[in-house]
């Protein structure tokens, strides 16, 4: 309840449930997801994190950014109808990126000077942290979403 007695939303909330709001925070969220992938796989492999080597971080998350992107909203991954029912949006989020994975790998592999191939365990990691930080990120968004209800 607002202090001025109604029962109506915060003004936040609905702007998350609005289409470019909505959208824009999954956007933001995503991004932020990546970003953590990427710094946890840099600490892991002992190269520089922080805030010193956030460009390098920036550049490490990039190209998994960038096969979300470009595949994830055509399997409905961005779609209003049922984002706000988390086990949907897991869903949801489970399958784009188990599709966007390849495409992923395939520029993670063309932004690498060298342009070795991964390896197969880099890529099950890669598959299997996405799947986790996207899964809970996306999850929580949804909850808090239908909460603001």
């Amino acid at each position: 309840m607002q202090t001025d007695g109604s029962t109506a939303p915060p003004a936040s909330s609905g702007a998350l449930r609005s289409g470019y709001g909505r959208i824009a925070a999954l956007v933001a969220g995503d991004l932020i997801a990546f970003v953590v992938f990427a710094a946890l796989g840099r600490d892991t492999h002992h190269e520089a994190t922080g805030f010193g080597a956030l460009g390098q971080t920036l550049w490490t998350a990039l190209p998994f950014a960038l096969g979300w992107f470009l595949v994830a909203p055509w399997l409905g991954a961005f779609k209003r109808a049922g984002a706000e029912r988390p086990l949907q949006m897991l869903q949801r989020a489970e399958i784009a990126w188990l599709a966007s994975w390849p495409v992923a790998l395939l520029l993670r592999w063309a932004f690498t000077p060298d342009h070795h191939i991964p390896p197969r365990d880099f890529a099950i990691v890669t598959l299997l942290a996405n799947a986790i930080i996207l899964g809970l990120w996306r999850t929580a968004f949804a909850a808090l979403t239908n909460r603001a209800k």
